[in-house]
């Protein structure tokens, strides 16, 4: 049964993105497991608290994450 987990801080993407990530991902799957495993694939969206991320030394909050989706 195909795992994938998908960690994002929360607040940052609606439902209907988070939707459409687990839609994509599990199509991504299924491409290279076969059609057959599309109903054993599991996709997981879990939300991190804001500030409960980080990456280079520095925690990250919702709103800096929702800048860098904006391109800022």
């Amino acid at each position: 049964m195909p795992l994938a987990e998908i960690k994002v801080i929360e607040g940052v993407f609606s439902e209907a993105e988070k939707k459409l990530m687990i839609e994509r991902v599990t199509d991504a799957l299924v491409s290279i497991e076969g059609e057959t495993l599309r109903e054993k694939t599991v996709v997981i969206v879990e939300e991190v608290k804001s500030g409960g991320w980080g990456f280079g030394g520095k925690a990250l909050s919702t709103e800096d994450v929702k800048k860098l989706r904006a391109g800022s």
